[in-house]
This record gives C-alpha cells, sequence and structure tokens, in this order.
C-alpha cells in the first residue's frame, strides 16, 4: 500500500510562514480524494526548514508576507532538499512582484541557487498539463483580477529546475489564499478553483 501523501507547510524564522489558514490545505487534501486514488493524511503537517525532519517529505509549501530571511542552517536545508528531488510550492500572500515577501524571497533563491536559476515556466510546462489541463498557463486569482496586491494578472509562474525536474515553483498570484475556504463550499463554484493544486500536488508525487 502506498504511503500516504502528507501536506507539509515549513516554518522558518523569518516572516509569517503561517499567513495562509489551514483550511487551505486541508481543501487541497480533499480534492486529492475527489479527483484522484492518492491516499491521505487529512491534517497538514508544520515542519521546520531547518530540521532533518524535512527530507521524509516530497512536497512542502512556504508562503507569507514578510521578509525572507533564511538562517544558515535553513539555507543549507532547503538547498539540499531541493537537490535531493524535493519539491516546494512557495506563493507569495501579498499577490505583488515588488513587494517585502516576493523581493527578499527572490534574493534568497539567487543566493541558494545563483541569479539565473528562477526561471518563468512556459505555458507547456509539464505542470499545467499533469492531470488537469491549464493551456493559458496558470489559471487567475480573485486577488488579481479585484485590483489588489500590485493590481496585476501575472500570466507565469516562476520555477528553479534541477536536473530537469522543477524542485521550486514560485508563484505572486496568492494561490494559498484562493483556496483557503472550507471545502464544503466548493460545491456553490461554477469551476472548481483547486484543479490546479492538484496539479501541483501530483507534479511534486511524479
Amino acid at each position: 500500500m502506498p504511503t500516504p501523501f502528507t501536506f507539509v507547510r515549513l516554518s522558518y524564522h523569518s516572516g509569517d510562514w503561517d499567513a495562509v489558514d489551514e483550511r487551505m490545505p486541508a481543501n487541497l487534501l480533499h480534492s486529492l480524494v475527489q479527483y484522484t486514488t492518492v491516499p491521505v493524511v487529512a491534517k497538514e503537517k508544520v515542519v521546520a526548514l531547518d530540521s532533518p525532519e524535512l527530507f521524509g517529505y516530497p512536497f512542502c509549501y512556504l508562503s507569507g508576507h514578510r521578509l525572507v530571511q533564511f538562517s544558515a542552517a535553513e539555507k543549507k536545508n532547503f538547498i539540499q532538499y531541493v537537490r535531493n528531488g524535493g519539491f516546494v510550492f512557495v506563493d507569495d500572500c501579498n499577490h505583488d512582484i515588488d513587494g517585502l515577501f516576493a523581493r527578499s524571497f527572490e534574493a534568497q533563491m539567487a543566493a541558494c541557487f545563483g541569479p539565473a536559476a528562477l526561471q518563468k515556466l512556459p505555458k507547456t510546462h509539464p505542470i499545467y498539463h499533469q492531470f488537469f489541463t491549464f493551456k493559458d498557463g496558470p489559471p487567475n486569482t480573485g486577488f488579481e483580477l479585484n485590483g489588489w496586491g500590485d493590481d496585476l494578472v501575472h500570466d507565469y509562474l516562476k520555477g528553479i529546475t534541477v536536473n530537469g525536474r522543477l524542485g521550486v515553483l514560485y508563484s505572486n498570484k496568492d494561490y494559498g489564499c484562493e483556496w483557503d475556504y472550507d471545502f464544503r463550499n466548493k460545491r456553490f463554484l461554477a469551476e472548481d478553483n483547486t484543479k490546479f493544486g492538484v496539479n501541483i500536488l501530483l507534479y511534486a508525487l511524479s
């Protein structure tokens, strides 16, 4: 029997790693059960970025609004985790390419993997076709369309590829808040907006 999937949220010493409510991971886990046969652990697990426990999981989520400044141990673990085949989904809750989280996180990635490591993903990237198909690239969020954050609709995501595989997926679209609602309310949506989240989780597990 396959090992149940655990949604791991990374805590880090700087910033507000717990900015997104726990309803978000519960919502994505519900979608994984709804659309796939992947067994899941029902509740998210918080793991410290500087903990060796990190290396026991294939997927991690990192988010926030504020400064991202990794300690030496956090930086070492982040690099090793990604280089060893781990997958980190990073979500800017400011939905702002010039906000503090965005600027500081991108600086951290440059320090970890080099200034050219973080690249825009083409709309043909496998993550947009992993399970559901998004031929126009990343789906928009209500936060962008309502003119919050930087008042832009970001038509791309960025990523860091290691050995031909995406190891860091980075979004300024604030999917965390987009999916932050009780899964029982999904039935009121014209289209289930968590489907791209299913793609992300399945890519991490592939």
